[in-house]
């Protein structure tokens, strides 16, 4: 059955369409794709067992719409990121792009969103490639551009994607609540103030590393 385009319907169907959307968005992000039954989702949508395929297709369907809101989000922070950060050098780059980033992530608003991308990486679908090349690939080509840079080399260079992948863990302590990381005496409150000191901490720190790493001499030469 092929799902009903949202522009063609009536306001009784779009009402529960709209139910729909929200219902799932809310049990995908708290259980995940697979644990989750259209049962589930009519029953907290209030609507029948047949509507999720009459609007959506099927379940896949379903989900496949939920998480292109959750990547429409994560584009638009990608692009909000890169206008705070364009016309400025590397470091200021890399501080500005992470203090939106933070401060997206660490809205409460965002909450759901944050938590359906996490089970999807978690629990991947068919759906995350779609995640991967319209909103994690432009991101780290954005990162792979400013550290290339700040290296002297090439974004293709082994070395960027591993300084890249270095400055997005730094953020994951921020962004995703870590009860050891709380009784280790980690704790994070995310106000306008800290969000900043963290972007900052995390771009000086990440350029530091990445010229230590630009001034090494290849192994080879070290040999020698």
């Amino acid at each position: 059955m092929k799902k009903r385009a949202a522009s063609g319907l009536g306001r009784n169907d779009r009402e529960t369409r709209d139910r729909l959307l929200q219902a799932s968005a809310q049990l995908f992000a708290s259980r995940g794709f697979r644990d989750v039954t259209v049962r589930d989702i009519c029953r907290a949508a209030r609507a029948n067992v047949a509507a999720v395929n009459y609007h959506f297709g099927d379940k896949l369907g379903l989900y496949r719409e939920v998480l292109q809101v959750a990547i429409d989000a994560m584009r638009e922070t990608n692009e909000a990121g890169q206008r705070a950060a364009e016309g400025q050098p590397p470091t200021e780059q890399l501080r500005r792009y992470l203090s939106v980033f933070l401060r997206r992530v660490l809205n409460p608003e965002n909450e759901t969103i944050h938590r359906l991308i996490q089970r999807e990486a978690d629990h991947p679908t068919s759906a995350l490639d779609t995640m991967i090349e319209q909103a994690l690939r432009p991101r780290l080509e954005f990162f792979a551009t400013v550290v290339a840079e700040l290296m002297g080399s090439e974004p293709a260079d082994p070395r960027v994607l591993r300084c890249v992948g270095s400055i997005l863990a730094q953020t994951i302590i921020y962004v995703r609540k870590n009860p050891m990381a709380e009784r280790l005496g980690f704790v994070f409150k995310p106000t306008p103030e800290n969000i900043e000191s963290a972007a900052r901490h995390i771009a000086e720190f990440s350029v530091a590393g990445i010229r230590a790493i630009a001034a090494e001499k290849p192994a080879a030469d070290r040999l020698r």
